[in-house]
């Protein structure tokens, strides 16, 4: 929805808001807020608001620490969950005190990124997200257990799906926010669910990415559970994914459809595929960013492992979903919930306009089931895998240029250096399994 700074001042007066969130997000993905009394919120709405940037993770050295917060008005929503001392949320922009936008900010990053399609005549693209999460159960002191609030799997209900009341609370809280929720399902695995929201232009969509984060959050915190979007919270079980619906459209054309085609599939969209599927091993620091993301990624657990596509299988990391016409599109399988939205769709959005600009082949397509497919078989047929771990992800970012592009200098050095500490903290550290597996043995 449109706003004018006056309607929100009117807004604010009239359902008792007296707190504002000025949100944004770090270079991890991590929402960060600024909170202002209604008092400053014209302030705020005339960009006068300022912070200290050297504090935030992959920002700025505390020599240059001076920002601002620009909110962008479209995202202002009033939380449904606090009905006294009301609290109001507006996502910002982080610019420099010259007036130029800081090149380490995601949101930004995002918006550079979008521009460079427009300039190749895309006016918009469009992201459906599908992000997963398990509900755990809390102790007495409100910390999270191991232990699940359910043993539900795929589609279950009530009773076996526990969950079902704290996903029910989560939709009505959502679009009371403004959401268009699609579907609502418990997931394949225990304390497993999804939750399907309408596609958006990719802006937007990061922004619901983490407002959906929040609200799944807040309101299982209510209902004495934890909600996690770890990628793979528990061994032998399925982990968290977060597909990614991908399509461009020129106006009201959508530039992924050709009703010629067999598969009805444009030049664009096929372009676009392989460069999905060129640059996934390089992006995949990005869409899957965390030691744990790679432990979703292994066979048997129906999470893509393999760079490759079809139109009738799940196996391969990008597939293509029935629906043709306006709803043509890619489905990027890999990235997961730890993703930083703005990040992602714009390392994707990258790789996919790489494939454009320099018409890249397409792979034929593996309608075969990849997981049971023997290496001799994955070589031949020219399928790689993904990353086997962060760092083999991260040395595989540094070799491409076009993402390195994508993401900029500044952010670049800055996630890199972040995700190298964490790779190293990981690797020093001595687990259970290693002493499970040697204390007594050696």
């Amino acid at each position: 929805m449109a706003y004018t700074k006056q309607d929100i001042m009117r807004i604010a007066k009239e359902q008792n808001v007296r707190f504002i969130r000025l949100q944004f997000t770090d270079l991890l993905g991590t929402i960060k807020n600024v909170e202002i009394p209604v008092s400053q919120l014209e302030k705020a709405l005339d960009n006068k608001m300022m912070f200290d940037g050297s504090s935030i993770e992959g920002y700025v050295r505390i020599e240059e620490s001076d920002m601002y917060l620009y909110p962008d008005l479209d995202t202002w929503v009033v939380f449904p969950w606090v009905t006294e001392d009301r609290v109001a949320r507006l996502i910002c922009d982080i610019y420099l005190p010259d007036g130029r936008p800081f090149p380490g900010d995601p949101r930004g990053i995002l918006k550079r990124c979008l521009k460079e399609a427009e300039e190749m005549g895309y006016t918009a693209m469009n992201v459906g997200p599908e992000p997963e999460f398990f509900l755990f159960k809390t102790d007495e002191k409100g910390n999270p257990t191991n232990e699940l609030n359910d043993q539900g799997g795929y589609f279950d209900l009530a009773p076996t799906d526990l969950g079902e009341n704290c996903r029910r609370e989560i939709v009505l809280t959502l679009e009371e926010m403004g959401f268009e929720i699609e579907a609502s399902h418990h997931e394949v695995a225990p304390g497993q669910h999804e939750i399907d929201f309408k596609y958006a232009n990719a802006l937007k969509a990061a922004d619901q990415i983490q407002t959906f984060k929040l609200v799944v959050k807040t309101v299982a915190r209510q209902h004495g559970l934890h909600a996690t979007f770890m990628p793979k919270p528990l061994f032998g079980m399925n982990g968290s994914g977060m597909h990614c619906h991908i399509s461009l459209f020129k106006g009201n054309d959508n530039a992924f459809y050709d009703e010629k085609d067999r598969l009805g599939l444009s030049a664009s969209a096929r372009y676009f595929m392989a460069g999905i599927l060129k640059h996934a091993r390089s992006f995949a620091a990005v869409t899957n960013p965390t030691v744990n993301s790679y432990k979703r990624l292994v066979p048997g657990y129906e999470a893509p492992c393999y760079v490759a596509w079809s139109a009738s299988n799940r196996s391969p990391m990008v597939r293509i979903p029935a629906s043709r016409g306006l709803s043509t599109r890619i489905e990027v399988r890999n990235p997961d919930p730890t993703a930083n939205p703005y990040l992602a769709l714009a390392v994707m959005l990258f790789a996919g306009l790489d494939g454009i600009k320099n018409k890249m082949a397409l792979p034929a397509p593996t309608d075969r089931n990849i997981y049971v497919m023997t290496e001799e078989e994955r070589e031949e047929q020219g399928i790689p895998s993904l990353p086997l771990d962060l760092k083999q992800a991260l040395d595989e970012l540094l070799t491409d240029e076009v993402i390195c592009e994508a993401l900029g200098d500044h952010a670049l050095a800055h996630f890199y250096e972040l995700k190298e500490i964490e790779w190293d903290i990981f690797r020093t550290q001595v687990h259970q399994w290693e002493r499970d597996q040697y204390l007594t043995l050696y």
